[in-house]
């Protein structure tokens, strides 16, 4: 079994960047990989997440961005990759293959067919343990939100935590009283388990629950500001924390709306990327769609506000 990452702090689930002809720009990858990963508080990179457009990815492109952010973060810091398959015959295929590509651990989405059947917990446990056992790299569970038949009961998470490559939580339950309960189960049935919270959309609210580190796309756009408000909650500084939310708060209303993550806002994330020079093109693969003008007027204007619009380019 590989040690265990430190994943208390801040983990970007990276954007990946695309040329005009919506092929994956390498160089432009490299580029921002590197200057994410040496970004004050960051403790890790994630590959191949939602943010990270996985589903317009095919599997083998999915190998390729791990391999390019490996490759450009290694000695600086370690890559996580997502896996996102339907059965386990495919994730063990694909875990293997992250794994050859230089990552370090490997963070599990649910299986598509879970959110339209659901599953039985020996599925799940079945799923996990193929997948650490073939690869020995440590495992991230990514917990999807309460209201989808792919949410895991928080007696299921606390087997989870107790199997040996199980090491941390995407906690992305988004309705708090399940949030409290899962966040206890889990710390009942193996301390060591770090607890992530992923909710982009309310960073403060979620934090103050008593997690470990955040794994968010937001931190592929604010990762400065994210560091500071996690800094401010560990500080025990309410007040700080506020204060650094309510810069957050009018970059998170144009990128997510007001509303969970969706593929729109992943390419609104994009744009103000774009916008705040860390990215150098905004691209998006079909079926996602660019912001319209008014969408793209409403996240200069935020940008401005939380004082990160017009950064030097990222280099």
């Amino acid at each position: 079994m590989t040690a265990r990452l430190d994943y208390h702090g801040i983990i970007p689930a990276i954007a990946c960047p695309f040329r005009d002809d919506h092929a994956i720009d390498a160089e432009e990858l490299a580029r921002f990989a590197r200057w994410l990963a040496r970004q004050p508080g960051i403790v890790a990179l994630m590959t191949n997440g939602h943010t990270g457009e996985v589903f317009s990815l095919t599997p083998r492109e999915r190998i390729e961005v791990t391999r390019i952010a490996a490759e450009a973060t290694r000695g600086i810091r370690p890559v996580i990759s997502s896996i996102v398959c339907e059965g386990i015959r495919d994730a063990v295929e694909q875990a293997v293959a992250a794994k050859e590509a230089g990552a370090q651990a490997l963070d599990i989405m649910p299986p598509h067919h879970w959110l339209r059947f659901g599953f039985r917990p020996d599925q799940v446990i079945d799923y996990f343990t193929a997948i650490g056992e073939a690869t020995g790299l440590g495992l991230i569970v990514h917990v999807y939100p309460a209201w989808t038949k792919a949410s895991f009961p928080s007696a299921l998470l606390a087997e989870l935590a107790r199997l040996p490559f199980v090491h941390a939580f995407k906690i992305g339950t988004r309705e708090m009283n399940k949030y409290a309960a899962d966040l206890k189960a889990i710390r009942a049935a193996d301390p060591s388990c770090a607890l992530l919270t992923c909710h982009d959309e309310y960073l403060l609210a979620s934090m103050v629950q008593g997690i470990d580190g955040a794994l968010v796309g937001f931190a592929s756009l604010i990762p400065g500001l994210i560091h500071d408000l996690l800094s401010a909650v560990k500080a025990g500084d309410l007040k700080r924390a506020m204060a650094v939310q309510a810069l957050i708060d009018p970059v998170k209303d144009a990128v997510y709306g007001g509303g969970e993550p969706t593929g729109e806002a992943h390419a609104r994330m994009k744009t103000a990327m774009k916008f705040a020079g860390i990215l150098r093109n905004d691209t998006v693969r079909p079926p996602t769609h660019a912001p319209n003008a008014a969408e793209i007027e409403t996240i200069r204007a935020a940008l401005d506000a939380a004082g990160v619009l017009a950064r030097a380019a990222a280099e």
